[in-house]
């Protein structure tokens, strides 16, 4: 698995073997390096290893668009409890920073991709996270398969524009006291699936939004950063 190389504001992704260049020298890593180890470049900068976690990876996965943000996700992860052993149902894969951090906690993913250029992006990306065991990326619409799932997921996660037709079908696809996740930039597309999940009988409805505003601390006092309100999306919560 590649390490993260760190000095200062500098990371580099990089494998056990890998010789790369920087402004601050090459890097040499060695085939038996470990987290915590130190490495210099040739002109004696010195990087520290770490293992890469959720927000290294977000930052070092190959994008084929925008991303959910990792705020985004610890709201998925808190109100849903996924945790090892569950079997969740994603569709929308996308870049695959949800599958990968759903995949890291030990919960088995199944994500639908229609886009198969992306599709391939998204399984590199979980080779890179480590978790390619335990997420299948499949190329495809998750509506066309809906029919062909038993009731035997925990989680269903949705960031598709055909996220209503996924949660109409919910009762028949998550066990008893499983949660639907479902993530829209729109408002539009949020209130069509919160219509879908009470005519299909969910609990537990809700929405929000996720807005996050940085502190600024100065010697003239502390307060919220200015630059923006931070929305990123609306997240639907129900549950079979």
């Amino acid at each position: 698995m590649r390490l993260l190389f760190v000095h200062d504001d500098r990371e580099y992704l990089l494998a056990p073997g890998a010789e790369f260049g920087t402004d601050l020298g090459v890097i040499e890593v060695p085939e038996d390096v470990a987290p915590g180890d130190t490495v210099e470049t040739h002109l004696g900068t010195e990087f520290v290893a770490r293992e890469p976690r959720g927000p290294d990876l977000f930052d070092h996965f190959e994008r084929t668009g925008a991303p959910m943000m990792p705020r985004d996700i610890g709201l998925v992860m808190g109100h849903t409890g996924v945790s090892r052993g569950d079997r969740v149902l994603d569709a929308g894969t996308g870049t695959g920073v949800l599958a990968a951090y759903l995949g890291r906690t030990g919960a088995d993913v199944v994500s639908y991709e229609r886009d198969p250029d992306f599709a391939d992006v998204a399984r590199e990306n979980m080779a890179l996270a480590g978790v390619a065991e335990n997420v299948e990326v499949r190329t495809g619409d998750l509506t066309d398969d809906l029919d062909t799932f038993e009731r035997e997921f925990d989680l269903l996660t949705l960031d598709t524009e055909d996220a209503p037709t996924a949660v109409g079908r919910a009762p028949d696809l998550l066990v008893s006291g499983g949660f639907v996740a479902v993530y829209s930039p729109f408002v539009e597309g949020t209130r069509d699936a919160h219509l879908a999940a009470r005519e299909a009988g969910l609990s537990e409805v809700e929405t929000f939004e996720t807005i996050q505003r940085r502190m600024d601390f100065g010697e003239r006092g502390s307060r919220p950063s200015t630059a923006g309100v931070g929305h990123t999306g609306y997240l639907l919560f129900g549950r079979n």
